[in-house]
């Protein structure tokens, strides 16, 4: 009597597995580098807006990019590092950096990351 089933089966292989768990191994790793990073960026961009929203010249704008960088744990980008211009009556301030994060011997991965107030407003309350 033959008990074995005919039909092809399905299934992961130990070695399968270890190549399954490696490579999510290496994508943890690399995210959790990665985050640190992209979570600074988003602090900085919202300190450049409070910045400009709280100075009027460019030695203040600074000044308050510096306290609110200090209060965020931004390193990666200083008052004296931004670019302030203005067109009229309105205050543009920008950044641009790279973030190099080694990942083993030689190689790493280099973030480059930029950002403006262009594209925000500042915040007003909508009367309705």
């Amino acid at each position: 009597m033959n008990l074995r089933s005919k039909q092809k089966q399905f299934g992961l292989s130990l070695t399968g597995l270890i190549f399954v768990l490696a490579v999510v191994g290496l994508i943890a790793v690399l995210a959790i580098r990665v985050v640190p990073t992209v979570t600074e960026y988003m602090a900085v961009k919202k300190a450049i807006v409070a910045a400009r929203n709280a100075g009027s010249t460019p030695q203040e704008i600074r000044a308050a990019f510096d306290k609110q960088a200090e209060v965020g744990y931004i390193q990666s980008v200083s008052g004296k590092d931004l670019e302030i211009t203005r067109n009229g009556d309105v205050t543009n301030v920008s950044f641009s950096y790279q973030k190099v994060i080694p990942l083993m011997g030689p190689a790493s991965l280099v973030l480059d990351y930029d950002g403006s107030t262009d594209n925000t407003k500042p915040s007003k309350a909508k009367a309705q």
